[in-house]
């Protein structure tokens, strides 16, 4: 079963800083990882996790 973490498009081609795995509650955003932590970390969160948001239909290969 494919978990959705992210369900708005508004994110696309960023970075963001959530919660937990089990709260998805965007708490940062960047275009780069350290933007979207530190976004985060002035908040208050300590230990965010972190993903990034694909752009829409492009696929990426890892």
């Amino acid at each position: 079963m494919e978990k959705v973490m992210v369900s708005t498009d508004e994110y696309n081609g960023r970075y963001v800083a959530m919660k937990s795995f089990d709260d998805h509650t965007i708490v940062g955003v960047g275009n780069d990882p350290e933007s979207a932590l530190k976004d985060a970390k002035s908040k208050g969160y300590k230990e965010p996790v972190l993903l990034y948001i694909p752009e829409k239909e492009l696929v990426h290969i890892y």
